[in-house]
């Protein structure tokens, strides 16, 4: 699409103010001009502020639920793709920090229909990892001890807090971050290392 361009560079730019001064304190002018785009160009590709808030969320969550898809219906054995599914989230989440910064500092001022769709989209997300938990319990390969919901929570408590610590010139990469969430989720499922 010739015009797509222009959406990136609405979106890019939304992103970088709501991060640096925040959703409330952002105003529609602020970003065409930083986008140098009128504001008809902008209502052209989304209805609101309000609407880019859920863009810049929403992006982030379906390159994420294509990702655990086909990790989750990929190759090699339960605890690997379990593995690869944590290292995932953990590492795409790190690479789009100010998204997901952004996001859970802001759905609070979502239209309460918004909200609702993007819990649902998160859930939807939430319940197709829990998945693999449940399947590696159901066969013996995961301890059942905790429920799989509460183990699910938890994980994912961790991963919405990383925009309050990791930095990327840190001493640990996304992808380092990642493979560490990962093998603590798999020890405290009783799985030990992922290749044994």
């Amino acid at each position: 699409m010739k015009d797509e361009p222009v959406r990136q560079r609405i979106l890019a730019e939304a992103t970088r103010l709501f991060a640096e001064r925040g959703f409330e304190a952002t105003s529609v002018q602020e970003i065409v001009v930083s986008a140098g785009v009128t504001k008809g160009a902008m209502y052209h590709y989304f209805d609101s502020k309000d609407d880019l808030l859920h863009e810049i969320y929403a992006r982030v969550l379906r390159m994420q639920m294509e990702r655990l898809t086909r990790i989750a219906d990929g190759p090699g054995t339960l605890k690997q793709r379990l593995h690869r599914a944590a290292a995932d989230v953990v590492e795409t989440t790190a690479a789009n920090l100010d998204d997901s910064k952004i996001f859970f500092r802001s759905i609070h001022l979502l239209a309460p229909e918004t909200q609702k769709s993007v819990r649902a989209d998160r859930r939807r997300y939430h319940e197709r990892f829990r998945d693999l938990v449940v399947e590696g319990q159901r066969a013996g390969i995961f301890s059942d001890r905790v429920p799989a919901d509460l183990v699910v929570d938890y994980f994912f408590g961790s991963v919405h807090h990383l925009g309050t610590w990791f930095h990327a010139d840190g001493p640990l990469t996304g992808a380092q971050v990642g493979r560490h969430f990962a093998d603590l989720l798999l020890t405290s499922l009783g799985a030990g290392n992922v290749n044994e």
